[in-house]
C-alpha cells in the first residue's frame, strides 16, 4: 500500500510536514498520550528559519487537523493567519530544544501517567526490559522548576537535554526529539512504552532481574543500529499513517 503522504526520505515541504504533524497527533491521541488541550508536538517549517507550526489550543489531538496547525516564531507567537489561538507558554520548552539543536526538527513532550511516574523516581528509567535498555545512553533529565513559564528555564533545559534524544522532565512528563516527525514519534512511543513497562515491573513487588553492564550497552547499541535506520524507521511510519487513514483520514484536511 502507498503511504498517503510523501515518505520519511522524500523533500519536505510546509504541506508535507503539516499533514506529518497531524498524523502523528492523532496517533498521540489513538496510543493515549494527551493531557486534554494541552502538551504539544511541534515540527519546523522547511526553508523558514525560526518558524514552527504547532497546536491550535483548545482542539483535542483527536480533532488535530494539517490546515488547523498555527505556524508561529521561536516565542510562541502567530506569523502567519489563523484562527486558531496558541499557548505561547506551552512552546517554551520547544523553543529551548529547536534554538539548540539543529537536528530537532520535531520535539514531542508528553504528560502521560507512566512518564509523569516513572520521572518522580530517584532512579528514573531503569533498564528493566529491552525496549529501556535501547535508551541507554540516550536520556539526559532536567530537574523541576515549576509550570514551564520561564524563558531563562530554557538554558538549563538545553544543558540537561544535551545531545540527547530523550529528556526525562522530574516530576513532569516526557520529552523526545526527531530529526523528523517519524523518529520523535518512535522515540516517544517507546520511551512512554519503556516507562509502562516499569510501572509494572514495579508494581508486582517481586525480585528484580537486573541485566549486567555489558548486556545493558549491547542492547544500546544493537537498538541504535536497527531502530535509527532510516529504511526500518521509513517502513514504521508508513504503517503508522496507513493506521491513521483508517481511523480518520480528515487529518490530511
Amino acid at each position: 500500500m502507498n503511504s498517503p503522504i510523501p515518505r520519511v526520505q522524500a523533500a519536505r515541504t510546509e504541506r508535507s510536514q503539516r499533514i506529518e504533524l497531524a498524523a502523528c497527533y492523532r496517533l498521540l491521541a489513538h496510543h493515549r498520550m494527551t493531557d486534554q488541550i494541552y502538551t504539544h508536538a511541534t515540527v519546523r517549517v522547511p526553508g523558514e528559519t525560526g518558524r514552527f507550526l504547532i497546536n491550535p489550543y483548545g482542539y483535542r489531538w483527536d480533532e488535530i487537523t494539517a490546515s488547523s496547525l498555527v505556524k508561529i516564531d521561536v516565542e510562541g507567537n502567530k506569523v502567519a493567519p489563523s484562527p486558531h489561538r496558541v499557548n505561547p507558554a506551552g512552546f517554551v520548552i520547544h523553543s529551548a530544544v529547536h534554538l539548540a539543536r539543529e537536528d530537532a526538527a520535531c520535539v514531542i513532550h508528553t504528560h502521560t501517567r507512566a512518564g509523569m511516574a516513572v520521572s518522580a523516581l530517584a532512579d528514573g528509567l531503569l533498564p528493566l526490559n529491552q525496549i529501556a535498555m535501547g535508551f541507554t545512553g540516550h536520556v539526559g533529565y532536567h530537574d523541576y522548576e515549576g509550570i514551564a513559564l520561564n524563558l531563562g528555564e530554557r538554558e538549563r533545559i538545553i544543558a540537561d537535554l544535551g545531545d540527547h534524544r530523550a529528556l526525562i522532565l522530574r516530576n513532569h512528563g516526557l520529552l523526545t526529539v526527531g530529526r523528523s516527525v517519524a523518529e520523535a514519534f518512535n522515540l516517544m512511543y517507546y520511551l512512554n512504552l519503556a516507562c509502562e513497562i516499569q510501572v509494572a515491573t514495579l508494581s508486582m513487588g517481586r525480585p528484580l532481574h537486573m541485566p549486567t553492564a555489558d548486556i545493558e550497552a549491547l542492547v544500546a547499541a544493537q537498538t541504535d543500529q536497527m531502530s535509527f535506520d532510516d529504511g526500518d524507521l521509513e517502513l514504521e511510519w508508513d504503517a503508522n499513517l496507513r493506521l491513521v487513514e483508517r481511523l480518520d483520514p480528515s487529518y490530511k484536511d
